[in-house]
């Protein structure tokens, strides 16, 4: 089948290069320059494992295209995916939509014939209804526009794997239209396989996307706060999150205590739900969504606290290391990432803080360039008085501490808790659970 996708950021660009993998004849655009020109070169325009194979493998097989062109997109398929980011506005918790809309505006304008537009961006109840009467107005005379809500449930780091296998596809159309039988065909493949299917109305799909990134970051901030708790009682809150992993209405997905979460999704989801909720007129049901974020919020207060207090209470000038970057390992996202928020606290507290990444150090440098940035793990803890591994990278759980050459008496906060206490005892470290 032939489709457009509608942005190619990360959201958008493992998806036109999953769908090419799965057989269909992908056109991705995009209206930044530079993610073209990286795509049409076959490059992935940012980390994400898999991605830059199945760029080279779609653009090889011929099924895989990009392009800066609203009239191209047009012309080249009636099935449309508008996957552009829906950020948390700037003045507001609500998702800012203006880039959506701008993307389904422009679309609208170059139509012609009659065709199905997809909203895959993150959005709130209320969007394919506002975007479907957009385009009905701006479509030329005799074009009929069928708007559908499928969200994506990636994972940043596994996207490519969540496209050709997706935990579950979720559409949310009108009846009588023909969208379920399109977007059927479209999934065939997967379907085939078994991949559970979920059709419903616009708005119910619309929040499925919100309803799942709140309900895991409540397990996040959960776990998070049985480690306060446990740290108050004198538990063993990873023994604690064992245990309770194990009842099989629970499982241990999502139950690791450490720093919280970030990323593009989660937090903006979060407040975007709440913001609707309020909006509603419910906002008093979801009072546990602002304390999860509350949770979160301190988890990140709580890592700057401890490094100033194993600083001797002043932070002024004295030299502090973090491990991590990216909100998470395996990619090079610092979109709201606790790792880089808690070292430009460090940073404003007046530490001199040296930060490291396997992947994220370049968006790192533009997003924090007052920070300073070592080469490797190793030097970037060169005279520390304080390490705070922030960012689950294996590699760092590899590291012998007797290798590193801090200042005397260091301490290692462990945020992510993949350090041996027993290694980094020895080796003379004061370990330090967040």
């Amino acid at each position: 089948m032939n489709i457009t996708i509608i942005g190619c950021g990360r959201l958008g660009a493992p998806y036109a290069a999953g769908m090419a993998s799965l057989g269909h004849h992908v056109l991705g655009l995009d209206t930044d320059p530079d993610t073209i020109a990286a795509l049409r070169a076959g490059k992935a325009p940012f980390a994400e494992p898999g991605l830059a194979e199945a760029i080279t493998d779609g653009a090889t097989s011929g099924r895989l295209t990009f392009t800066d062109s609203y009239a191209d997109a047009a012309g080249h398929a009636t099935v449309h995916f508008l996957a552009v980011p829906t950020p948390q506005s700037a003045d507001s918790d609500h998702h800012d939509l203006s880039i959506l809309f701008t993307a389904a505006d422009s679309l609208a304008q170059h139509l012609r014939q009659d065709s199905l537009v997809v909203v895959k961006s993150s959005v709130p109840a209320g969007t394919c209804a506002r975007i479907a009467a957009r385009m009905a107005e701006i479509a030329p005379p005799g074009i009929t526009i069928e708007v559908a809500a499928s969200p994506d449930f990636m994972r940043e780091g596994c996207s490519i794997a969540d496209v050709r296998r997706p935990t579950r596809i979720v559409l949310g159309v009108q009846l009588g239209g023909t969208a379920e039988t399109t977007l059927r065909e479209l999934w065939a493949l997967s379907l085939a396989a078994g991949v559970s299917l979920v059709v419903t109305d616009w708005a119910t799909a619309e929040l499925c996307k919100l309803a799942a990134n709140a309900f895991l970051a409540t397990r996040i901030s959960y776990v998070n706060a049985l480690s306060a708790f446990c740290g108050a009682a004198g538990a063993n809150v990873t023994d604690l999150a064992a245990a309770v992993g194990h009842d099989p209405r629970i499982g241990s997905d999502y139950l690791t205590p450490g720093l919280g979460f970030g990323g593009s999704c989660l937090s903006k989801d979060l407040r975007g739900f709440v913001a609707l909720a309020e909006a509603l007129g419910v906002g008093d049901s979801f009072r546990l969504l602002t304390a999860v974020d509350n949770i979160n919020q301190q988890r990140r207060h709580r890592a700057v606290t401890l490094t100033v207090e194993a600083l001797g209470g002043d932070a002024t000038g004295q030299s502090v290391a973090v491990w991590g970057a990216a909100f998470k390992p395996g990619i090079d996202d610092v979109r709201d990432s606790p790792a880089l928020d808690v070292a430009k606290r460090l940073h404003q507290a007046g530490a001199a803080v040296t930060v490291y990444d396997p992947q994220a150090m370049d968006l790192a440098r533009a997003e924090r360039p007052e920070l300073i940035y070592a080469a490797d793990p190793v030097t970037a803890v060169e005279h520390a008085r304080v390490l705070l591994h922030l960012t689950a990278w294996p590699q760092f759980a590899t590291i012998d501490p007797a290798t590193l050459r801090p200042a005397p008496h260091p301490v290692v906060i462990d945020g992510r808790g993949g350090l041996s206490r027993t290694r980094w005892t020895a080796a003379g470290w004061s370990v330090r659970p967040l």
